[in-house]
């Protein structure tokens, strides 16, 4: 079936949509057979598997490779919307892979409620941590993730995590970028190619912002909305009082045109904005990231 979105292969597009952009085939190809050999391994794999396409492409090259060998394990928590958990239930059943649910609790930590610069570390150490549990319990050697040669030059204490834990990057050592994953998945027939990056809802508070499951359910209300009203880029950032949104600079026009303007408003008040706010710089991963030192 042909994919309803458009394909691009270059990001010189103004305004283009990361999500469509892809590698060609001769800049994955080889990084596929590479990931592919990963796996073929006398061992037993768990992935870390969020629902994004990143650790999508690797638990399908896994299940693939190894069968019953590998489990995916998802890690529930407030900052999890509930219907990306529901992705990841249906991704899983579909790619057919044995599927782990297992509750998080790094709401419970001061060091990542408080919200400090390095907060994705206390959750990754608290994901990993679950993994490498549930890894001996089920004689389990390896643990993967979905880190990509992109993820590596942004701003991720988590990955500091990854290493203590010793977590396998199969897309790292694979050589492949997010553009290549997505040209690789989309060939292998994965549906959610083209899946915008999200990362968990914490992220959507600035630094030395406390971080609260109330905070959380705001957020993740007017980000329901936005994906409704078909929102592909987006974010949504809390500043107390004020609610902070990022769409991709093309969207800014339908974003400010009725009747979605005054939907998005209500929505934001309802959920206990009482100031509405477009970013005109729009869409940008790790934009709270900004304020830290380079």
């Amino acid at each position: 079936m042909a994919p309803a979105l458009p394909i691009l292969t270059t990001s010189s597009e103004q305004d283009s949509d990361p999500s469509v952009l892809v590698s060609p085939p001769e800049s994955w190809q080889a990084g596929l057979e590479r990931l592919r050999q990963v796996f073929r391994t006398e061992e037993r794999w768990i992935v870390a598997f969020s629902g994004g396409i990143d650790s999508t492409f690797v638990l399908k090259v896994a299940v693939e490779e190894r069968g019953d060998d590998v489990i995916a394990l998802t890690a529930v928590s407030p900052t999890l919307p509930d219907e990306e958990r529901k992705e990841c239930v249906e991704l899983a059943r579909h790619l057919g892979a044995r599927h782990l649910l297992v509750d998080s609790h790094e709401m419970d930590r001061p060091e990542f409620v408080n919200n400090p610069s390095n907060r994705c570390y206390f959750c990754k150490d608290e994901l990993y941590s679950i993994a490498r549990r549930e890894a001996e319990r089920l004689a389990v050697a390896q643990i993967a993730d979905g880190v990509n040669i992109d993820d590596l030059g942004d701003h991720r204490p988590g990955l500091l995590a990854a290493e203590e834990y010793s977590v396998v990057h199969p897309l790292v050592i694979a050589g492949m970028s997010k553009a290549d994953v997505r040209g690789a998945a989309l060939a292998l027939g994965l549906e959610n190619w083209s899946k915008p990056a999200f990362a968990c809802l914490s992220s959507r508070f600035p630094y030395g912002t406390q971080i609260t499951g109330g905070r959380l359910l705001m957020v993740a209300a007017v980000e329901t909305l936005l994906k409704q009203l078909s929102f592909r880029q987006y974010r949504v950032r809390y500043h107390g009082e004020m609610c902070r949104i990022e769409v991709r600079p093309a969207d800014l026009g339908r974003m400010v045109s009725e009747p979605v303007r005054s939907q998005v408003i209500a929505c934001c008040q309802e959920a206990g904005f009482k100031y509405v706010t477009i970013d005109l710089q729009g869409y940008r991963t790790g934009s709270l990231n900004e304020v830290l030192d380079s």
